[in-house]
């Protein structure tokens, strides 16, 4: 376990802090066979699409990242914050942050909650020169939809967070991705953060929450399952399923099951030489389309790594497509045929 740990701490110092690696430019964004890319974000490590509209907002994890715009329609991407004209209007539902920070920003799990009028909310994980989560507001237009900032929570003291959902209560739950044992914590205003109850598993990685609250589905990186755990109920209640690699992101289906990625190689260590020096043999991206019923799994993509790209990280349905994004500079979104 001691050796899993140092192995876990190691892939998440590289995710803060690997710098962008390029292969190719953005001009060359031919397909790989079947595979076709959407090039310009960086290290789109999290996506999220606004409902009924071409627009997905995607993560750049790396120091200094943006938040991203893309135009599925278009095929087009644009950074969108921070930048010299970032909008910044505090809520006081968000009191107890101290303001907005530019500086530093590493994005990095991100969840759209849909609003009314075109005015969404967005939570974005954020590491760098604060650890929080920020909230934005999305404002949908005749063009590029508006982002405007709209408050924080800061992180307890030690933990950092990996991806966030927002709850049905107008709260939100955060993974903390850690080993032997990390664990997820909402967050309730006036109350603050508390771990949740059965929570704690090895790395957490990815969260999505039922429509009713009653249950949280949580991406099990080092357990290589997603976790299926109750919320708010009497008595708790934890199943699972086993998926064939580690999980990162997960994301609601429009056929109401999950779709979970992540990445998988000979050995754990195998992650670590990709990220880090871009020796990738045997590793591949893989996407599972997961039954939350049932809990049932099915593999949907297989892809092994390559210079266009190393290591996906989240996979979501625009159109008769999955998209998936992926980290460690890669300067593109891979495209793959709706399975």
């Amino acid at each position: 376990m001691k050796i899993m740990r140092r192995i876990l701490q190691t892939v998440v110092s590289l995710l803060l802090i690997l710098p962008a690696w390029n292969a190719f430019a953005a001009s060359e964004c031919e397909a790989d066979g079947d595979v076709q890319f959407l090039c310009g974000p960086i290290s789109p490590e999290d996506l999220a699409q606004i409902l009924d509209s071409p627009w997905i907002v995607a993560s750049g994890m790396e120091d200094d990242g943006y938040l991203y715009f893309t135009n599925s329609d278009e095929l087009s991407s644009i950074a969108v914050y921070p930048g010299t004209n970032a909008n910044h209007q505090a809520n006081s539902r968000y009191a107890d942050c101290p303001g907005p920070l530019t500086s530093g920003f590493h994005p990095h799990g991100v969840n759209l909650v849909p609003g009314e009028n075109g005015i969404h909310t967005l939570l974005v994980v954020r590491h760098g020169d604060r650890e929080s989560i920020e909230i934005f507001e999305v404002s949908e237009t005749n063009s590029t939809p508006e982002l405007t900032w709209i408050g924080c929570v800061m992180a307890p003291d030690g933990i950092v967070f990996n991806s966030v959902v927002a709850t049905p209560d107008q709260g939100m739950a955060a993974t903390h991705m850690n080993l032997p044992m990390g664990a997820v914590y909402e967050w309730q205003q006036g109350v603050g953060w508390e771990q949740v109850p059965g929570s704690e598993s090895a790395g957490p990685n990815g969260i999505e929450i039922s429509p009713d609250g009653n249950w949280f589905y949580i991406g099990g990186w080092g357990t290589r399952s997603i976790i299926k755990l109750s919320r708010g109920q009497s008595e708790v209640v934890v199943d699972s399923v086993d998926l064939p690699h580690h999980v990162d992101n997960v994301r609601w289906s429009i056929d109401g099951s999950l779709l979970a990625a992540g990445h998988v190689g000979p050995e754990v260590n195998s992650i670590i030489a990709c990220l880090s020096q871009q020796q990738c043999d045997g590793v591949s991206t893989r996407v599972t389309r997961v039954d939350v019923n049932n809990l049932t799994a099915r593999e949907i993509i297989n892809y092994p790594s390559n210079p266009r790209f190393l290591l996906g990280t989240v996979a979501i349905e625009v159109g008769d497509e999955v998209w998936v994004g992926g980290i460690a500079g890669s300067n593109r979104i891979a495209r793959f045929e709706y399975r």
